[in-house]
């Protein structure tokens, strides 16, 4: 089990679902990948994607004027 950062700064809807997307399917059921990001839609956007695919969200916060999401792959 690993835990992968994804620098989302300065992207726009749809970027960084894109971006988690193609991530993510490089990695193995368990890992972690924490997304951060500038656009707050990624807050909204990033879980949806995640539910209907199958992943888990353990995290979403709001820091600094940065927006990340802890996503933990469930399936391949």
């Amino acid at each position: 089990m690993s835990r992968e950062r994804l620098d989302c700064h300065r992207l726009l809807c749809p970027m960084p679902v894109i971006k988690t997307q193609d991530r993510i399917a490089t990695m193995q059921p368990g890992d972690e990948l924490e997304v951060v990001c500038t656009d707050p839609g990624a807050l909204n956007d990033i879980p949806a994607w995640s539910r209907i695919n199958g992943h888990q969200v353990l995290e979403t916060t709001t820091r600094d004027g940065e927006y990340i999401v802890v996503v933990r792959v469930c399936q391949e």
